[in-house]
């Protein structure tokens, strides 16, 4: 039987491949989620409420109720309405009832919602060229497919 090699007094363990990989995942989301947050600071906008006025853009004016804002977000957030009160009260979003059934609640974004996302459209992009830009297209596409496989854990259709 072939006995386990110990590594020198004071060395690390190497870590398996995936244990490697997922270490690389989380510091490299730190440090891009960082320099976001850092690039939306001056505006009074966080990484979040930023990825709701997103989303509400592209819903266009009719809209979303709380839970398709909730199932479109890059990371889940644990209270979207009290989120949405925050936003509500900044006047970057605004919310309405349903007619007929006044438990639907759709949430528009406003006009001041909207000027701040296109005051914000410059400095985004130029973050996102500072930090992938050296990638070039080809290789950006290769690492959105893999990280997509990551998330599907092995099953395309699991994917988000």
């Amino acid at each position: 039987m072939k006995t386990p090699r110990t590594p020198p007094a004071g060395a690390r363990p190497r870590p398996k491949p995936a244990q490697a990989a997922h270490i690389s995942l989380f510091r490299t989301a730190a440090v891009v989620g960082h320099a976001f947050e850092e690039a939306l600071k001056p505006y009074a906008v966080t990484a979040t409420q930023f990825n709701v006025l997103r989303i509400l853009r592209g819903a266009g004016e009719g809209g979303l109720c709380r839970n398709e804002i909730r199932d479109r977000m890059i990371a889940p957030v644990p209270d979207v309405t009290r989120l949405l009160d925050r936003m509500e009260r900044a006047r970057l979003v605004d919310r309405s009832r349903g007619g007929s059934d006044r438990r639907l609640v759709t949430t528009r974004i406003t006009p001041g919602g909207l000027a701040l996302l296109a005051e914000l459209d410059g400095p985004v992009d130029r973050i996102h060229k500072r930090q992938f830009g050296h990638l070039g297209a080809d290789r950006l596409r290769a690492l959105v497919a893999l990280l997509d496989e990551v998330r599907a854990g092995g099953s395309p259709t699991r994917a988000r």
